[in-house]
């Protein structure tokens, strides 16, 4: 039986009588021609290491267009119902471009492991009310859709981690063919919410990649045509533009918040994995999250992974042969100093920003550079004192404060998490920390480390 295997994944807060929620997974069940229309309930919407080869087909160039270059549109007609200005006669061009390159992703999973199946318990944990069912218990087989898009010659397909994770069967179709190609996983990168699948038995010629572009030369304002399968809708196409280029949001199974792409392009369950491309035809994005307002589906605020990111996670991606891409971790709890009030800090003699490490995990790479937490019995601030990790209600606040990650300054905690999380296994950091009031730097070697489990 295919069904909705996604949930909402509830991170916000009531406000103004409002829910507000992060979409953390648009993977969602394919719609039947035959099937009366039902309101859709949705969700969600995650690093590395490994070897640096690149792939000789590795498609990291601009290709045809130059960035923020439209695509001609080769047939100038505007009548009998076509293209009437250069704007729309530009976004077909693009799509017929493009289209091509784009990928209708199916999977099959084992409901009692999916990944969909252990966060719904999570959440069904944590709520006071019972999530909808979607089947996900009662121990068939689940099915699922999501896109992606090529980004070789030779049938690598970037998607999200989410679109994949936990199938036992990956099949993929193209554009214009309802041939059913097998496709298996490459490697995931979880901890930014992608992942590589490849196509097998393709025919000659039949993988078009589309090209990337280049994320940090975007501008708000400017066009943004998303591809996908919304609602298991295969190969459809909103516009709309670039809303923002200051949002962050969590992203991937560490929930770090990482800068993502706004936009009001119709970004709905079933597009995840799918290009934001820009008027050039460049994908500039991979659509992964939209804010629901509660509703499960657009409500035109819609979040794209940069394609920066991809560029830069593409070539451990090709040779990671089925596995993880990981990413390091310090190993610390720690309390983001920037969250405090202005007495609290006065009360406790901290400075107003900065991570004051309440814990170091033994045998961490924070534990092997001297790293210390705090060896206090703690003291019970004025109000709440939010730690990293950690729910202790006191701060010990004899521990390093980390300052700052290679000399840029630690605004806040996610400043930290953010810097690490962009390492890979095996860098060295150097640490601006605070002890005793004395400032000195800690060098770290980073590696793939996981905090100990309590039983």
């Amino acid at each position: 039986m295919k069904r909705s295997l996604s949930i909402l994944a509830l991170t916000g807060t009531l406000a103004v009588g409002g829910l507000i929620g992060y979409e953390l997974n648009t993977r969602t069940a394919p719609v039947t021609a035959s099937a009366v229309p039902q309101p859709v309930t949705t969700q969600p919407v995650t690093t590395q290491s490994a070897a640096t080869q690149t792939a000789p087909d590795t498609n990291l160039s601009a290709g045809s267009g130059a960035q923020g270059q439209m695509l001609p549109a080769t047939n100038p007609t505007y009548d009998r119902g076509r293209a009437r200005t250069e704007s729309e006669a530009n976004t077909v061009q693009v799509v017929k471009e493009r289209q091509a390159g784009l990928v209708y992703v199916s999977v099959k999973e084992s409901s009692a492991s999916s990944a969909q199946a252990q966060l719904r318990q999570r959440l069904q944990q944590q709520l006071p009310f019972t999530l909808p069912d979607d089947g996900s218990g009662s121990g068939e087989a689940q099915s699922g859709t999501g896109s992606g898009f090529f980004v070789t010659g030779s049938g690598d397909i970037i998607t999200n981690n989410h679109v994949v994770e936990g199938a036992s069967e990956i099949t993929v179709r193209l554009h214009g063919d309802k041939t059913e190609y097998k496709a298996r996983v490459v490697a995931r990168a979880p901890d930014f919410d992608l992942a590589l699948i490849r196509a097998e038995g393709l025919p000659s010629g039949a993988a078009r990649p589309i090209p990337l572009g280049d994320s940090d030369q975007l501008d708000v304002g400017l066009k943004a045509v998303a591809m996908g399968a919304p609602f298991g809708l295969e190969f459809s196409v909103s516009e709309g533009i670039i809303s923002s280029l200051e949002r962050r949001v969590p992203i991937g199974t560490k929930g770090v918040e990482q800068s993502v792409i706004q936009t009001d392009a119709a970004i709905n369950p079933g597009n995840s994995g799918g290009p934001l491309l820009d008027s050039a035809g460049q994908v500039i994005g991979v659509n992964t999250q939209i804010l629901t307002g509660g509703s499960g589906q657009s409500a035109g605020v819609g979040f794209a992974i940069p394609v920066n990111t991809v560029k830069k996670l593409l070539p451990q991606l090709q040779a990671g042969k089925g596995g993880v891409i990981q990413t390091p971790t310090l190993g610390v709890q720690f309390t983001d100093l920037s969250v405090l009030s202005a007495a609290q800090r006065k009360q406790a003699g901290l400075p107003a920003q900065g991570a004051l490490i309440q814990k170091v995990a033994p045998d961490s790479p924070a534990a092997a550079a001297g790293l210390r937490g705090g060896a206090g019995t703690g003291t019970q601030l004025n109000g709440q004192a939010p730690t990293q990790g950690s729910g202790a209600d006191t701060l010990n606040t004899d521990g390093d404060i980390i300052t700052a990650v290679d000399g840029q300054p630690i605004g806040e905690g996610d400043d930290l998490r953010r810097a690490i999380i962009g390492k890979r296994i095996g860098d060295r950091v150097k640490l601006t920390v605070q002890r005793a009031g004395k400032t000195r730097t800690v060098d770290v070697t980073l590696s793939a480390f996981s905090f100990p489990t309590s039983n």
